[in-house]
């Protein structure tokens, strides 16, 4: 004979029910802000920025995840203006430094200044322009490998030591820094071990002729093109961490494991560009960068699983740097990208 359960064992399951349900119409609705907020700036940031929309929404996913973006492209083409105008969009604080071989640690974390009293005198700590939203670092390598570790060590702790006090970069923080290709006499390449410390890599090329017109006519005329503040930092930081309850399939999941490891040239999956032209692959890093990136994806994209497309997109651009060539590979002029093209051939089949 059945019984029935008891009174407070259904009314236990009709919470839990119902708390399961109000958290799912929370996630909904905050993911329709966050995707609309994101929507917001790209049309905001479309008003100053000419032929960068790949540029513009890997730097969104770089800062939904907390991370750090280097950028990459010879002079002129809107690095800077991008970091600018996503500063001002998210209504965050600014800050540049222009990184050159005579710039010392205290010129970016700040230091202590005596400050007169009556009789005495006290040390007050001033802040340097590390302590901002987001921070522009321009050409990273043009400093001293000292200066160089000062600033890749906020990047990682979020915090600044200074006289032995530790000084906390709260809330939003991300950090891009600028490379030029071009010029690299009397310069500091960053090492493997701060590269890796960069959730992305971004390449900025050079316009089409189409978009080089337009560049022309915005910034040749006498109402210059402005970016108004639309939404939150904090929104972006919210979409990330939606993004950390995104679920992925064991069958994804093998797909991001094999990749990283297929980078390695000793690993037994190494394709034959790695076993030829690769130094040393990826590090777990990569792989947490590639799966966080992906699932960021998916939500912008309007998903709340990922699949194997929004891995091989988000592939390039945080494996680029991760990835060190040796000595044949620069020789034969391969790139890193062609190194991830024939990494990600190998899971067509997921």
């Amino acid at each position: 004979m059945l019984h029935a359960p008891p009174k407070n064992t259904l009314r236990q399951k009709e919470r839990i029910i119902d708390m399961t349900t109000l958290n799912k119409n929370n996630i909904e609705k905050r993911l329709a802000i966050c995707c609309q907020g994101v929507q917001t700036l790209k049309e905001q940031l479309g008003r100053v920025l000419v032929g960068l929309d790949d540029v513009v929404e890997s730097s969104l996913i770089a800062i939904a995840a907390k991370g750090h973006a280097l950028l990459e492209g010879v002079p002129g083409l809107g690095k800077t203006l991008l970091v600018r105008s996503l500063a001002e969009a998210i209504e965050g604080t600014f800050s540049r430094i222009q990184f050159t071989p005579d710039l010392m640690p205290a010129d970016i974390t700040g230091t202590n200044v005596i400050i007169p009293r009556e009789g005495s005198h006290d040390f007050e700590f001033h802040r340097g322009p590390i302590f901002a939203n987001i921070v522009l670092a321009d050409e990273i390598n043009r400093a001293t490998p000292k200066t160089q570790a000062a600033l890749l060590e906020a990047m990682q702790e979020h915090s600044v030591t200074v006289s032995g006090l530790t000084h906390r970069l709260d809330g939003m923080f991300s950090v891009f820094a600028t490379q030029n290709p071009l010029e690299m006499e009397g310069t500091y390449p960053l090492p493997e071990a701060q590269l890796d410390r960069f959730f992305c890599k971004l390449l900025v090329a050079f316009p089409q002729e189409n978009e080089l017109a337009e560049i022309l006519r915005r910034t040749t005329c006498d109402i210059p093109s402005q970016v108004e503040k639309t939404v939150a930092g904090s929104l972006l930081l919210d979409l990330g961490q939606c993004a950390r309850m995104v679920p992925v399939s064991d069958e994804l999941l093998d797909m991001v494991v094999s990749t990283v490891l297929a980078s390695h040239p000793g690993g037994s999956s190494a394709t034959p560009k790695v076993k030829k032209y690769v130094r040393y692959g990826a590090s777990p890093w990569g792989g947490q960068s590639l799966m966080l990136g992906a699932k960021i994806r998916s939500l912008l994209c309007g998903r709340f699983n990922i699949t194997s497309d929004d891995i091989r997109t988000i592939a390039p651009m945080v494996l680029r740097h991760r990835i060190i060539l040796n000595f044949e590979g620069h020789a034969e002029g391969i790139t890193t990208d062609e190194v991830i093209e024939e990494l990600l051939a190998g899971t067509r089949h997921v």
